[in-house]
C-alpha cells in the first residue's frame, strides 16, 4: 500500500474508532485494508467516507463503520477460521484476512465473486478461500468454523450453519425482526445456543440460490 493510501486507511480506522470503540487488532485490520480497491471506479472519491456505496447487481458495499462493528462483534481474538456468508465486494473478507488464518467466503452472485477474487489476487491476499454457492448451505468441507459472519440479513439462521460452528464458536448476523433489522450474536455451547441482540442495522437480504 502506498503512503497516501496508508494515510487514508489509517484516518478511516481512526474515524470508525471515534464512532465505535474498536480493539487494536480490528482497528489495524481496517487501517491495513485498501478500501479503494473494493469500490466501483465511479465512487473512488467516496471510498473513505463512512457511507455504504452501490456496487452493481443491486448490491451495496457496507459502510466501513458497519464492517468494523461486525468484525468487532465477532470477537476475533484467538479464533482461527471464519466463514462469511455473502462476500459481495470482498471488503469484509479482506478485513477478516488480517485476523484469521483462514477466511472462507461464499457469494451467490457469480459476477461479484469473480470481481472479489481478482481484488484479493491484486492485493496479494492468499488466506481467503472463495466459493460461488447459496451461503445458507455453509461450506461443510472446511467445517467447523470458530466464527461465522452473515454479511446480509437473514430471516432465520439455517440449522446446518450452527452445525458447522465449532463448540464455543460465535455467529454474528443481521436479522429481520418484524419491520426492523437487528444485529444478533449467537454463541454455541454444546447443544445450547445463547443469543444476544446488539443493535439496529440495515443490510441487503439473504436470497436463495445462485445467480449466474
Amino acid at each position: 500500500m502506498d503512503r497516501i493510501t496508508a494515510t487514508k486507511t489509517t484516518r478511516l480506522a481512526n474515524e470508525c474508532h471515534h464512532k465505535f470503540t474498536l480493539s487494536a487488532n480490528v482497528k489495524n485490520a481496517i487501517a491495513n485494508t485498501n478500501r479503494e480497491m473494493f469500490v466501483p471506479s465511479g465512487f473512488k472519491h467516496s471510498a473513505y467516507k463512512l457511507d455504504a456505496l452501490p456496487m452493481g447487481a443491486a448490491q451495496w458495499i457496507s459502510s466501513p463503520l458497519t464492517v468494523a462493528k461486525m468484525t468487532e462483534y465477532l470477537q476475533p481474538k484467538g479464533a482461527d477460521r471464519v466463514l462469511e456468508v455473502g462476500c459481495g465486494s470482498g471488503y469484509q473478507a479482506a478485513v477478516l484476512s488480517h485476523m484469521f488464518r483462514g477466511v472462507f467466503t461464499i457469494e451467490r452472485i457469480e459476477s461479484l465473486m469473480l470481481q472479489a477474487k481478482s481484488r484479493f489476487k491484486a492485493l496479494n491476499i492468499h488466506n481467503i478461500h472463495t466459493r460461488t454457492d447459496d451461503g445458507q448451505n455453509g461450506w461443510i468441507q472446511y467445517a467447523p468454523y470458530d466464527r461465522i459472519l452473515f454479511s446480509a440479513t437473514a430471516k432465520e439462521i439455517p440449522k446446518k450453519l450452527f452445525e458447522q460452528l465449532s463448540d464455543g464458536g460465535i455467529l454474528v448476523a443481521p436479522m429481520q425482526k418484524g419491520e426492523k433489522q437487528v444485529i444478533m450474536r449467537f454463541k454455541k455451547n454444546g447443544k445450547n445456543i445463547q443469543k444476544e441482540e446488539l443493535e439496529a442495522c440495515d443490510f441487503v437480504p439473504v436470497l436463495d440460490g445462485v445467480q449466474k
